[in-house]
C-alpha cells in the first residue's frame, strides 16, 4: 500500500484555466446544430489522464481535439513520481507505450507494511499473486513525455495548446467551446466534451456536478532523497498515528518519499532546516538506508477525499481528479483516472462502430456504471486505511496490529490485498487484454 503524490494534487498536471467570463447555456431542441461538427470528443486537460485518452482514442477514427491551458514543456518540469500499478502497466502498454517507459522507470518487487515500532512487518511479494512484480514507480515527466510522443502527428488529433476555455454552450446535439489561442478566439463544435481538468474542475462546477467528501486533518510533505544504502527496489509503507509515511524507489538508487502528517506537523517539516528534516527521515527509517541526501525541492499539499454526484450527464463526462479524488495511502490516485480514460475510450470507441451519438446519457452511463462504482470502492478503503493506523485508541491499534501478523501469516488475506492494491480485481478495459502486457507468470 504505497502512497501516490498524485492524489495530493488539487489540479490536473497541467490545469485547464477558464475565463472569469465563460458562459454555459443550454438551447432548446429547435436550436439543434445542422452542419458537419469540428469534432466527435474534445478533452479539457492535457495532463497524464487527458493524454491517456486521447492516446486511446488514436486509432478509433473519432476526430478528437485536446484543449490545455499551459504550454506543451511545463509538464515536463513537474518532478513528481506516482506509484504505477500493474493494471496501469497493462493499459500503458495496450497504447503501445510500454516498451519505451519499462526502461524509465522502476519496477518494485517487494512491498513492506509496518506500523509504528510495532515488530509485525508484513513482506508482500510477487508469489503471493503469481505475477514477476508487484507495481512500478514512475515519474511525471516520463510518463507525460511517453504520451505527448505517441500523440505527436496523430492524423486525428488537433491540439489546442496553450489555450483557454472561455465558454461552453450544450445543445441537445452538440457542444460549442469558445476559446482562447493566441490571443484569439475560437468557436469549436463536439458530440462530447471530457473534463480532465483536475479536482477543482471548473467544468464540473460550471454544469451543476455536485460532490461529496472532505478535507483531512493532514497534510503530505513530498520529496525526492538519495539513501546511502541501495532501496533494494523495495515500496515501504510505515505507518504511524500522525499519518503514513511511503517510500517510493526510483532509478539512481532514488526514493520518492510521502510523508503524512497533521497540517502543522507537515508544515513545520516543510519549513525546517535540511538538517533537520532528514534526521526525521532517518529515524522513521530506523538506519535501514542509511545516511540520506535530499534531491530537490520540498513539496507540501493538503488531502482530501471526494466523489462526484455523477460522472456524466448529457454531452459530458468527467475523468480522473474531476471525478473523483482519494486519500494517497494505497498509491490508488493516477491509476484510477488512467483506468477511467481507457474505459471511457472503449466505451466511445464501441458506440462510434455502432453509429451510436457518443454524447447522450445512454452511451454515456455505460462508462458511469462501470467506474464509479470501483472509484468508490478504493476511496472507501483508502478513507478506512488511513482512519485505522491514524489513530491511538488503543483497541484499535491492537486489533490493526493483529490484522498485520494475520495478512503475515495467512496467503489469502496477502492475495486480496495485493489483488485490490494492484488494480486486477476490478474489470478489465480490453486495452489491458492487448498482446503486448505485462505478462503474468505461467
Amino acid at each position: 500500500m504505497v502512497l501516490d503524490p498524485r492524489s495530493l494534487v488539487d489540479h490536473a498536471g497541467s490545469v485547464l484555466e477558464i475565463s472569469n467570463q465563460q458562459s454555459v447555456s443550454q438551447h432548446s431542441p429547435a436550436d439543434s446544430f445542422t452542419h458537419r461538427l469540428d469534432y466527435d470528443v474534445a478533452i479539457a486537460g492535457g495532463g497524464i489522464v487527458g493524454l491517456t485518452l486521447a492516446c486511446a482514442l488514436k486509432h478509433s477514427g473519432l476526430r478528437v481535439a485536446v484543449i490545455e491551458a499551459k504550454p506543451i514543456e511545463a509538464g515536463f518540469s513537474w518532478r513528481r513520481a506516482y506509484a504505477l500499478t500493474l493494471m496501469t502497466g497493462r493499459i500503458l502498454a495496450g497504447l503501445g507505450l510500454w516498451d519505451k517507459i519499462l526502461p524509465q522507470i522502476a519496477t518494485f518487487r517487494q512491498i513492506r507494511l509496518a506500523d509504528e515500532d510495532s515488530p509485525a512487518v508484513v513482506t508482500l511479494q510477487p508469489q503471493d499473486l503469481g505475477t514477476a512484480e508487484l507495481g512500478y514507480v514512475g515519474e511525471h515527466h516520463v510518463l507525460l513525455r511517453s504520451l505527448y510522443e505517441a500523440l505527436d502527428n496523430a492524423p486525428n488529433l488537433t491540439w489546442h495548446c496553450p489555450a483557454t476555455l472561455a465558454a461552453v454552450d450544450y445543445a441537445p446535439d452538440h457542444v460549442t467551446l469558445k476559446i482562447e489561442q493566441d490571443g484569439e478566439q475560437q468557436q469549436l463544435t463536439t458530440q462530447l466534451l471530457v473534463a480532465a481538468d483536475g479536482a477543482r474542475s471548473p467544468l464540473r462546477e460550471s454544469a451543476g456536478i455536485g460532490t461529496h467528501g472532505w478535507q483531512y486533518w493532514q497534510s503530505c510533505v513530498t520529496a525526492v532523497i538519495r539513501p546511502e544504502k541501495d532501496h533494494g527496489n523495495v515500496a515501504r509503507e510505515h505507518f504511524w498515528t500522525s499519518g503514513p509515511f511511503a517510500t517510493l524507489p526510483l532509478p539512481d538508487n532514488r526514493c520518492q518519499i510521502v510523508l503524512t502528517a497533521p497540517h502543522a506537523e507537515a508544515r513545520a517539516l516543510l519549513e525546517t532546516e535540511e538538517s533537520a528534516f532528514l534526521a526525521e527521515l532517518e529515524r522513521r527509517y530506523g538506519g535501514q538506508l542509511g545516511r540520506l541526501e535530499l534531491v530537490g525541492d520540498r513539496a507540501l499539499f493538503p488531502v482530501r477525499l471526494m466523489q462526484s454526484d455523477r460522472y456524466v450527464q448529457p454531452r459530458l463526462a468527467l475523468v480522473g481528479d474531476a471525478a473523483h479524488c482519494c486519500h494517497p495511502v494505497g498509491g490508488q490516485g493516477l491509476n484510477l483516472g488512467i483506468r477511467d480514460a481507457a474505459a471511457l475510450a472503449e466505451v466511445l470507441t464501441q458506440a462510434h462502430a455502432t453509429g451510436k451519438d457518443l454524447g447522450t446519457l445512454p452511451v454515456l452511463k455505460r462508462y458511469e456504471r462501470w467506474r464509479k462504482l470501483e472509484n468508490l470502492a478504493i476511496l472507501g478503503f483508502t478513507d478506512l486505511l488511513d482512519r485505522t493506523f491514524s489513530n491511538r485508541w488503543r483497541p484499535l491499534v491492537m486489533a490493526r496490529r493483529l490484522a498485520l501478523r494475520l495478512m503475515g501469516g495467512l496467503w489469502p488475506l496477502r492475495f486480496l490485498a495485493l489483488r485490490l492494491m494492484t488494480g486486477l480485481g476490478g474489470r478489465s478495459p480490453q486495452l489491458a487484454q492487448h498482446p503486448g502486457k505485462p505478462q503474468l507468470k505461467r
